[in-house]
């Protein structure tokens, strides 16, 4: 019985590690998606959008949870003078979200 216990507790230990992974994989995802919506906004395109998103996913990495990149992109949006609040960016980062897991589940 041991045994099958023991095979048990690590085949739950190796599926907690896949959804962590998972997870996060879809937050980096979004946190991509969610940089590059706000570079649209900004009027960055190219390479200038592709390295905005790339400081938003950077700015996630700090601080468990999104308080610390919802702080830095809206201090972008307020250096920009842009007419968004911290409920849209929340908002479409929500929206990001969903799409983001979809992508991560297809590959």
């Amino acid at each position: 019985m041991s045994n099958s216990f023991s095979s048990r507790g690590k085949g739950f230990e190796a599926k907690l590690q896949q959804d962590s992974e998972l997870r996060f994989k879809a937050e980096s995802r979004r946190n991509k998606l969610l940089g590059l919506w706000l570079a649209e906004k900004m009027g960055l395109s190219g390479a200038q959008a592709e390295a905005y998103a790339k400081e938003v996913v950077l700015s996630d990495l700090d601080v468990p949870g999104i308080d610390d990149m919802v702080a830095k992109i809206m201090g972008d949006v307020r250096a920009r003078g842009l007419a968004l609040d911290e409920a849209d960016v929340r908002r479409e980062a929500e929206r990001l979200m969903a799409r983001a897991v979809d992508e991560v589940a297809a590959r």
